[in-house]
């Protein structure tokens, strides 16, 4: 029987083995993956060749159409990409939100990018009005996360997008499959990034989709995703062909394209039961004290349901009591103002986020779990803590 969590300020216990009980996070791997990953194994091309051609063919054809897609090896390399691509440079100024994975911002850094971080709205979204009121001449462009696979307040940032003539950029890590006023997210802005890490959605193992908008800039993603080669003019025997800017190794290859291929198959499926599992918790937990479920109730936006977080009391006391029953939670996520390379937080500075800090909780929620786990989590959470 756990007592007490002693670690600060995280407030968090060991990851749970799966035979322990219900665990937070499960891999998502389609049932075609061996087969797919055993095709390619017998075919000349393993590294970036035709099955990362027909990946990013199909999922634009999906998700993202009329902005086009380029596959690389993480969810970070495509938003390095969009940084770049969006004319980022060492001085400028970009609003991004202050609750995410450290990997929205960490690429900043590598470009001398300076980061103003705006607050969290009540979803643990980028809070929009403080986002306005961030905008400076410096600033080149605005980042939001769709926490969870909630979208943001999306109308709002296109507008000041347009008023202030700087870029939008998604990180859609959270939200293969939303929508917002019934579009696919990934159709719309200047940038959007997916995510292929190994618990997402889609999964290749690891990998990311950098979706771009603007069709000139297409064959300079190319470049700048191999090393700043023209690689199409390198394969015809152009070896003359000059390198005139930096690039890197970012390319997806074929072996995780393909598992990424056959999770595009079954997507559809997997999204229904995430978000059916989603409806379930909100159902169930409706007016239960102590408790509210993040990102809930909207008519213009469709939940990707890729993280069931709530708002609840006692969060401490709550994780001891979810273990006690063999169900695991953690946050997930952290405020990026809490870590020494962002240069540390300010009190005071982010009011929603430090009114929000020590109340959310993740759930679980993914392709292993069941129906009825959620109403056995439920029941938990009803006794109290």
């Amino acid at each position: 029987m756990i007592k007490e969590i002693k670690e600060k300020p995280m407030n968090e216990l060991p990851l749970m083995e799966t035979q322990e009980g219900i665990v937070l996070f499960y891999p998502n791997i389609p049932k075609n993956a061996s087969q797919a990953v055993t095709e390619v194994l017998s075919t000349r091309w393993i590294g970036q060749g035709p099955k990362v051609d027909e990946f990013e063919k199909r999922f634009q054809a999906k998700f993202t159409d009329p902005c086009t897609c380029i596959a690389v090896g993480s969810g970070t390399d495509a938003l390095h990409l969009a940084y770049i691509l969006a004319g980022l440079e060492e001085g400028d100024e970009v609003i991004a939100p202050v609750f995410t994975c450290t990997a929205t911002n960490i690429p900043f850094l590598y470009m001398g990018v300076k980061i103003v971080f705006a607050d969290v709205d009540e979803n643990l979204n980028i809070d929009v009005n403080h986002v306005a009121s961030l905008i400076t001449p410096k600033t080149k462009a605005i980042v939001c996360v769709h926490y969870g696979g909630l979208p943001c307040d999306m109308s709002t940032l296109w507008a000041l997008g347009k008023e202030h003539h700087i870029a939008i950029i998604e990180d859609a890590a959270h939200a293969i499959g939303a929508k917002y006023q019934g579009q696919y997210i990934g159709s719309q802005s200047d940038f959007t990034i997916f995510s292929f890490q190994a618990i997402k959605h889609i999964t290749t193992g690891d990998g990311g989709m950098l979706v771009i908008k603007d069709r000139s800039l297409i064959e300079k993603a190319k470049r700048i995703r191999w090393f700043g080669i023209d690689r199409s003019s390198k394969q015809k025997g152009i070896w003359e062909n000059d390198i005139t800017e930096v690039g890197y190794k970012y390319q997806m290859n074929d072996i995780a394209a393909s598992i990424g291929l056959a999770g595009l198959a079954e997507f559809d499926d997997h999204l229904a039961h995430r978000q059916k599992l989603y409806k379930l918790y909100c159902n169930l937990l409706e007016n239960t004290p102590g408790i509210r479920i993040i990102g809930k109730n909207y008519t213009d936006r469709e939940h990707a349901a890729w993280l069931l977080t709530a708002e609840v009391d006692d969060r401490e006391r709550l994780i001891v009591h979810l273990r006690n029953h063999s169900i695991e939670s953690a946050q997930v996520h952290y405020r990026n103002d809490r870590y020494s390379i962002f240069g540390g937080r300010v009190e005071g500075k982010f009011p929603k986020m430090d009114a929000i800090e020590e109340r959310y909780i993740v759930l679980p929620l993914h392709a292993k779990v069941t129906e009825a786990n959620v109403e056995s989590i439920a029941e938990v959470l009803k006794k109290g803590w």
